[in-house]
């Protein structure tokens, strides 16, 4: 089974050695996703703006990937602080819909550029 590197300007650019998303038959795995600009490629400020601006790219990357974020059926979640996980579940539903997609959200030390969150997926459409 081939597979196709999937990029798009309405997300952040990579900044490290991988691709946004990798396309394998109806998956496609979305790279984690911090609170980036795309177009300034800065960290926005505040865990609520970073959470919206995560889902945001994931989105943008997911249209890329000729679906939406309807089409998720994995989520992980990374948090350096777990005290922000019902803000996480509030904003969440801005963006998911019943039925939700299977999730994970873990606890870590730290993530890239001093982000206070991070989000993969992994989307089947078709």
């Amino acid at each position: 089974m081939s597979k196709r590197i999937l990029s798009t300007p309405d997300a952040p650019a990579a900044i490290g050695t991988y691709s946004q998303a990798v396309k394998v038959g109806n998956t496609v795995y979305l790279s984690g996703q911090i609170g980036l600009d795309p177009v300034s490629m800065q960290l926005v400020e505040g865990i609520e703006a970073q959470i919206h601006r995560v889902f945001a790219n994931l989105r943008a990357v997911a249209t890329a990937g000729e679906g939406t974020l309807a089409d998720v059926v994995k989520l992980n979640v990374f948090l350096t602080d777990l005290g922000h996980f019902a803000l996480v579940n509030e904003i969440m539903a801005q963006y998911f819909s019943v039925p939700y997609p299977a999730r994970a959200a873990v606890g870590v030390a730290s993530l890239p550029r001093g982000a206070l969150v991070e989000a993969d997926a992994v989307m089947v459409i078709g």
